[in-house]
């Protein structure tokens, strides 16, 4: 398996989940971000997302290797869906193992901001009637803080 994928395929957190963990890892989080229903009181029938495969895959890889020099002790792994998802598909999952809780509490939330910042993977919205690509990714809906 590799730590950092773009697939076209489900994403099996559990994969990744077991990828980071080891001995010396006192904590695992594991973020999975799925496909919502409703953005901004909108009824979203499905998202499309399309990536520039392998420079997404080589900033993801730059983010592990930002995490682990960051934070000690930390093993990552990444995966970003692509295509067509439903809602509830898994649409990004980010896995931190570290010695202890908080850096991998830190580390996973640094992560999905990190996704948002520099890998190229742009997002279609597709609504009842209409379609928009979703450009700042960084742009959070109202109430939303991660």
């Amino acid at each position: 398996m590799k730590a950092f994928n773009v697939v076209a395929e489900p994403i099996d957190p559990q994969l990744y989940a077991d990828y980071v963990l080891r001995p010396e890892a006192g904590a695992v989080t594991l973020f999975t971000g799925h496909v919502r229903e409703w953005t901004k009181g909108v009824k979203t029938l499905y998202l499309a997302y399309e990536a520039y495969v392998p420079m997404a895959e080589k900033k993801l890889a730059q983010i592990g290797r930002e995490i682990e020099e960051r934070w000690e002790g930390t093993r990552v792994a990444i995966a970003h869906r692509i295509g067509e998802l439903q809602i509830s598909d898994i649409a990004v999952v980010i896995a931190v193992s570290s010695p202890h809780r908080k850096a991998a509490y830190e580390a996973n939330e640094y992560a999905i901001e990190r996704i948002k910042e520099i890998v190229p993977i742009w997002k279609k919205e597709i609504w009842n009637d209409g379609e928009e690509w979703i450009g700042d990714q960084k742009k959070k809906p109202e109430g939303e803080t991660i």
